[in-house]
């Protein structure tokens, strides 16, 4: 089970949206790069970086954060926002990323999806985000009429390594995962999926022990972990089955 910190960037830094809401952003770091070198120093095992102009522009505007961060540290990053073509993943593969994630892309051409995850095998992810159960995309500005588990199952059998399910109506916000569809939308693919969106305490890590969330690769924070919410040593030393 991997808990991943989540580094979302706006205009070169890194911030946390309410309800992925750009106009209510909170920067925590002027630098990026030094936030994810804390997280590696407090033992982290992967990073999630969001390029969050990028998920509205449609091309990656955060690069240059995205490549210093890349300098900075030596585990594993993904990334995603603004990723739309087969030329954007090779060049963040090529850039040292470990796995890209394409949510938008995934709506508007599932066939680019599958030849990317064949192309690039174990390194490209689907990033299904949802308001009220049904797939938003373009940086969450638009809501269709799609359903998660329907779009997640487009994509069994294509080499996808793995689903970020994030449940907007709770980001940012610190209510807790929305662990009933998050475990319904596991249970119902077969492709690993992460957790994202309303990771709030030490309770929600507790609950990532529990047996039945084991069909989870893992779970995504932010806030939490920002406002000191969750200690990351405790966090991390409880999914190992450590004692802090």
């Amino acid at each position: 089970m991997i808990l991943f910190p989540a580094i979302d960037l706006k205009d070169g830094q890194c911030v946390r949206l309410k309800l992925g809401d750009m106009a209510q952003a909170t920067v925590f770091n002027d630098s990026p790069a030094e936030q994810a070198r804390s997280f590696e120093d407090q033992g982290f095992e992967y990073l999630h970086v969001v390029d969050l102009n990028g998920a509205f522009a449609g091309e990656s505007v955060n690069g240059a954060a995205v490549e210093a961060i890349l300098r900075m540290v030596k585990f594993p990053v993904q990334l995603g926002g603004g990723i739309r073509t087969i030329a954007h993943v090779e060049r963040w593969l090529e850039k040292g990323l470990a796995r890209v994630i394409l949510g938008t892309v995934a709506v508007r051409d599932p066939a680019l999806v599958r030849e990317a995850a064949q192309k690039f095998p174990g390194q490209v992810a689907v990033g299904i985000d949802a308001r009220g159960g049904k797939v938003a995309v373009e940086g969450w500005a638009e809501t269709s009429e799609l359903d998660v588990v329907e779009l997640a199952k487009r994509f069994e059998g294509a080499g996808v390594a793995a689903i970020i399910y994030t449940d907007i109506d709770r980001d940012g916000i610190l209510t807790g995962i929305n662990w009933d569809s998050t475990l319904h939308l596991a249970r119902s693919v077969s492709i690993p999926v992460i957790a994202s969106g309303g990771l709030a305490s030490m309770d929600d890590i507790r609950r990532m022990t529990e047996p039945d969330a084991q069909v989870l690769e893992g779970a995504i924070s932010g806030r939490a972990l920002y406002d000191g919410r969750i200690d990351s040593r405790e966090a991390l030393a409880l999914l190992r089955g450590e004692r802090a």
